[in-house]
């Protein structure tokens, strides 16, 4: 089997497209944002409803865009993108956005998926400190998780946490499974990176070859660009998206 990772999608159809005709997969895993930021919410929500999905989380973008919080800690860029999208969103779509899953969620006993941490959807895992106390809150070998659009690999070996960095700046990454007891991974944003890549980024995870791979790859951001100023979102949603941060 092979999965197809992405997270936070941040209705960003051209880096979502791209993502999707990039590489062979057959069941799409999905951790979450779907919405927010960009200006294609109902054609992104359109494109994942139409896809081989096997599981999907909620977001902490699209709870705020559903109504189901109502934004208090975004910055102002984010609570008025997110406000945005919520009126523009189809009744049909604001109702899917409402029905997705709180994480974690377990996937045929090998995956778990999580939008911020395994321990709280909203938390964020960057540094060391912040995964050791999320080992112990899944049962699978892997737990996928987004938020904080930086791909990145934690690895529980067998008396403590490596961190790894992914390469920044490679067109593809391997990682071997076959030697640690869990993982948890990042696989970056396709919407919205912020690793200092401008690239989009995604995984596959190859069941039987027991590995995964990290993508980067082009898209037609300057069309992204174009309709999020042509919205009235705030200029500096178009303008990050050049610098990958």
């Amino acid at each position: 089997m092979r999965y197809l990772i992405i997270s936070d999608l941040h209705s960003n159809l051209e880096s979502l497209d791209a993502a999707l005709d990039y590489q062979e997969y057959d069941q799409v895993l999905i951790l979450g944002d779907l919405v927010g930021y960009g200006a294609n919410p109902n054609e992104v929500i359109d494109r994942v409803r139409q896809l081989p999905v096997q599981a999907m989380v909620r977001g902490n973008h699209d709870k705020v865009v559903a109504g189901l919080e109502d934004g208090e800690f975004f910055v102002g860029y984010a609570l008025e993108a997110a406000l945005w999208s919520r009126r523009h969103l189809t009744a049909e779509n604001l109702a899917f956005l409402r029905r997705l899953p709180q994480g974690p969620v377990t996937v045929d006993s090998l995956i778990t998926l999580a939008h911020g941490a395994p321990l709280g959807e909203d938390e964020y895992i960057i540094y060391e400190e912040d995964a050791r106390p999320q080992f112990s809150a899944f049962n699978t070998p892997i737990c996928f998780f987004g938020h904080s659009h930086l791909p990145i690999i934690f690895n529980l070996g067998p008396s403590q946490t490596v961190l790894y960095g992914i390469p920044k700046h490679n067109d593809r990454y391997t990682l071997d499974l076959t030697g640690a007891q869990q993982y948890l991974i990042n696989p970056g944003s396709t919407g919205q990176p912020r690793d200092g890549d401008a690239r989009g980024s995604f995984a596959v995870l190859d069941t039987e070859q027991k590995c995964i791979e990290f993508m980067r790859y082009e898209y037609a951001k300057e069309a992204t660009q174009r309709k999020i100023l042509e919205a009235r979102l705030p200029p500096f949603l178009a303008n990050r998206l050049s610098k990958g941060r």
